[in-house]
């Protein structure tokens, strides 16, 4: 299973985010600076997670993006779930399947096997088990 860069940099914001003090607020740009991501495309990114009630976005001179839960609220199974395409394989979507063996295979039950089994995996951690070492991430991302 390989994520998608759009889910990869949701969790780099999450846990840029989860690196800071709760009264502290990020700029986009600041973010973007410390993992060398594009401006753009970390505002969709941002823009998207703001929706999904991840972070929270507040405007103006003084404004910036925290995040919206507490780092043990938010799931890393739900983030990649909301934030990935999980149709592995064509027969995984009932309409839009034209593979002609699928009513035979075997294959996409053991993808979808593998598929739940690696969801369960994520299911288990939070951003707050991905911030054990919060002050060694925070200096890794602010070097330079």
């Amino acid at each position: 299973m390989q994520l998608t860069t759009y889910t990869d940099y949701s969790l780099r914001v999450l846990l840029y985010l989860g690196t800071l003090s709760k009264d502290k607020l990020a700029s986009i740009k600041e973010i973007s600076s410390a993992y060398g991501i594009s401006n753009n495309h970390l505002s969709k990114i941002v823009y998207e997670l703001g929706k999904l009630g991840l972070i929270e976005t507040i405007r103006g001179r003084n404004g910036g993006i925290r995040l919206a839960k507490s780092p043990s609220e938010i799931n890393i199974g739900s983030v990649v779930r909301q934030t990935e395409d999980l149709e592995v394989v064509e027969c995984f979507d009932a309409e839009r399947n034209m593979c002609m063996i699928s009513s035979g295979c075997r294959l996409k039950h053991v993808l979808n096997e593998a598929m739940k089994a690696y969801l369960q995996v994520l299911d288990r951690y939070t951003l707050d088990d991905m911030l054990v070492n919060k002050d060694f991430l925070r200096s890794l991302l602010t070097k330079g």
